[in-house]
């Protein structure tokens, strides 16, 4: 037997699994069997030598898919699918009845109204939580998909946890909120204001760098509220040509040099607090990152 064969062979074992995996982080039939579609095509063109874990190995594969399809759907401006939506298109594929692998998916999988919260979770949380919590999949393995460090990958999966053990989404509503927060940061940055700084973020609050945010060889991570306070008032002289953005759906801010974006500041504010902020200047990442107005969408 070949490798393509071997592999063949090893996707087919696998294809239950990975499907439900696929429409746990979807939340739709038809786009995890694109899903599928895609990963097959990645993983024939791979080099499986050496891979132990062959589920795990095929499960990141489809979970990489996933993400960046939930960020295409994010950059499409497509918002939450309704409960009816979400269950049509579990019952139903363009008019057709699903096959019984599928109602056997589904009856194993998640119930209607726990997908409507997964359904509501940014993208990297409920990649980090259906991989792990559902599919066991190591935080270390889960982190290059998200592209975050394994505590903050761990963090991402905690923060999913509690919403779906809560019940509570995270409604469209809560944008105005997340708008406000970030804009108070901006605007104690601008002012100087330390105290300010310190209220709108969590006292757990991570900011990461990539190298050419952080003007270094290596990426920088910095923890603690009064420690990421002090790093923005060292950077305030920026303040005034950072603006507030939607940044791939969520509300962020950029750094603006000649009318182009220089540095992205991608939030993730939870409850009433800033918790993460990222920093993106690597010029391919800033590439693949959707940039929109928030006064387009409504915003005052």
């Amino acid at each position: 037997m070949d490798e393509q064969e071997w592999l063949t062979e090893q996707f087919a074992a696998h294809r239950t699994q990975l499907r439900k995996a696929a429409y746990r982080i979807l939340g739709s039939v038809g786009e995890a069997d694109d899903a599928l579609q895609e990963s097959w095509l990645r993983i024939s063109r791979a080099n499986a030598h050496g891979v132990e874990n062959m589920g795990g190995w095929l499960t990141t594969i489809v979970g990489r898919v996933c993400l960046d399809m939930l960020r295409a759907r994010v950059r499409r401006s497509r918002r939450e699918e309704s409960l009816d939506a979400l269950g049509s298109d579990a019952v139903a594929s363009g008019g057709n009845v699903i096959d019984p692998e599928q109602e056997e998916m589904l009856a194993d999988s998640v119930g209607l109204a726990l997908l409507v919260v997964l359904q509501t979770l940014p993208p990297a949380e409920r990649v980090a939580y259906v991989l792990h919590d559902m599919f066991d999949l190591p935080f270390d393995e889960i982190a290059p998909i998200v592209r975050r460090s394994v505590e903050a990958t761990r963090q991402l999966a905690s923060r999913a946890r509690r919403r779906v053990q809560e019940g509570r989404a995270v409604p469209e509503a809560n944008q105005a909120r997340r708008r406000q927060i970030v804009e108070a940061f901006l605007t104690a940055s601008r002012a100087g204001d330390f105290d300010a700084l310190v209220a709108v973020l969590d006292p757990d609050v991570v900011l990461r760098a990539d190298e050419a945010a952080a003007r270094s060889e290596v990426a920088i991570e910095i923890r603690g509220a009064s420690t990421i306070a002090r790093r923005a008032l060292a950077f305030s002289g920026r303040a005034p040509a950072t603006r507030l953005l939607l940044v791939n759906g969520a509300v962020g801010a950029a750094w603006f040099q000649d009318e182009k974006p220089v540095i992205i500041f991608a939030f993730t504010v939870d409850d009433t607090k800033i918790v993460e902020i990222e920093l993106i200047a690597n010029p391919e990442r800033l590439r693949s990152i959707d940039l929109a107005n928030l006064d387009e969408q409504g915003s005052t």
